[in-house]
């Protein structure tokens, strides 16, 4: 057997070269973290003051099926996010445990207009974000780990700030902000309630993203891609729904499924948050697994870190397990982000061709030694 049959070990997993195109920076600090800047700010309603007694009721309250307790996870998260020493602090770490997890290039996405209940203004939010984002580089650089990070940043779907935070990410898009997306509740908040900060990046030639297709399905795609003009597709797992499988194996693809697989816009797909808000009853049935036989563009990815008690490694490692893919599955997904990346493209190509593909080829030679030498042994 070789590396092309064979599913890759957790070390290998762990170390192959990943690109991450859809995490929250506020799903994603460390328990101990929220402990620490709780005792700081003075905020005393987190349901736990021991790190991992706190870790345990994020994820349980994750898996709950309760919309309310979901919410509630991210209220203590922000909650704690609203100084800029805070947000610092939360961004460098961020980087530092992604690169830990080998992701060599990650997009991370939050709210600025979250992050202003105690007086800071919405560029204090960005500038305090970036400037952790750039000191988590140079940490994970020293420890061995080189990673770039940019950030996105997002307006909420319920409120009507979308303009002025499409402003906002135009004007520091240079600065360490690549580009722009709105989340929150798909129903009853369509994308196209937006359409003017749409409308201003477009214009402004500027890329965004859009939560579609997680909850609410095939019309929160089409009017995210047909009225919005989505270069990605936040999730976008529900394209499911236009796609019929019958009896005999064969697949036909819908008018909707068939335009995202030709046009080849990128999916940002996150297996475990996917079970956990119904997307999906187990791995097994995730669509991943047919969206990659189809060849559409799909990707990997975490969403929330701490809600999902996941990582980049973690989620590869779910996949392998149900469908045993390989190194070269592993480096398609990667590949895919990559390319989807709201990076020049040049810088895009760079990665790809000098990071990417070096580190998988790499794991392949050294599973091709490693089997020559138990052979000789």
């Amino acid at each position: 057997m070789t590396p092309s049959q064979t599913p890759p070990s957790p070390e290998h997993i762990l170390r192959a070269p990943k690109v991450l195109l859809h995490d929250h920076l506020d799903g994603g600090l460390r328990p101990a973290t929220v402990v620490e800047l709780a005792a700081e700010q003075g905020y005393d309603r987190l349901p736990a003051d021991d790190p991992d007694a706190l870790g345990a009721w994020f994820r349980e309250a994750a898996d709950s099926g309760s919309l309310e307790r979901y919410l509630e996870t991210f209220a203590h998260t922000v909650g704690v996010m609203q100084t800029e020493e805070a947000l610092a602090r939360v961004a460098a770490e961020c980087v530092r445990d992604l690169a830990a997890d080998g992701v060599v290039y990650a997009e991370v996405r939050y709210a600025p207009e979250q992050h202003v209940a105690r007086g800071l203004s919405l560029e204090q939010v960005v500038e305090a974000v970036n400037a952790g984002f750039r000191e988590g580089e140079r940490l994970a650089a020293a420890e061995g780990n080189r990673i770039r990070v940019g950030a996105l940043l997002t307006a909420m779907r319920h409120a009507a700030r979308a303009l002025e935070i499409a402003e906002l990410a135009n004007r520091y898009r240079d600065l360490g902000v690549v580009g722009f997306d709105i989340a929150g509740a798909e129903a009853g908040f369509p994308p196209t309630r937006h359409l003017d900060a749409f409308e201003f990046l477009k214009r402004e030639n500027n890329h965004f993203t859009i939560h579609a297709g997680e909850a609410f399905g095939l019309p929160s795609i089409w009017q995210a891609l047909q009225w919005c003009g989505a270069d990605r597709l936040g999730h976008g797992v529900r394209i499911i729904d236009d796609i019929k499988v019958a009896d005999d194996g064969s697949v036909t693809l819908g008018r909707l499924a068939a335009y995202v697989r030709d046009k080849r816009i990128p999916l940002e797909l996150c297996p475990t948050s996917n079970l956990q808000t119904g997307a999906a009853a187990s791995y097994a049935e995730h669509p991943i697994g047919l969206l990659r036989r189809l060849g559409f563009r799909a990707t990997v990815n975490t969403d929330n870190r701490l809600m999902s008690g996941t990582s980049m490694s973690r989620e590869f490692t779910h996949l392998v397990g149900t469908f045993r893919y390989t190194l070269d599955d592993l480096q398609w997904f990667t590949v895919n982000a990559m390319k989807s990346a709201f990076i020049p493209f040049d810088e895009r190509l760079a990665m790809i061709n000098e990071v990417i593909k070096p580190g998988y080829a790499a794991l392949r030679s050294e599973w091709l030694f490693g089997q020559r030498g138990s052979v000789r042994s």
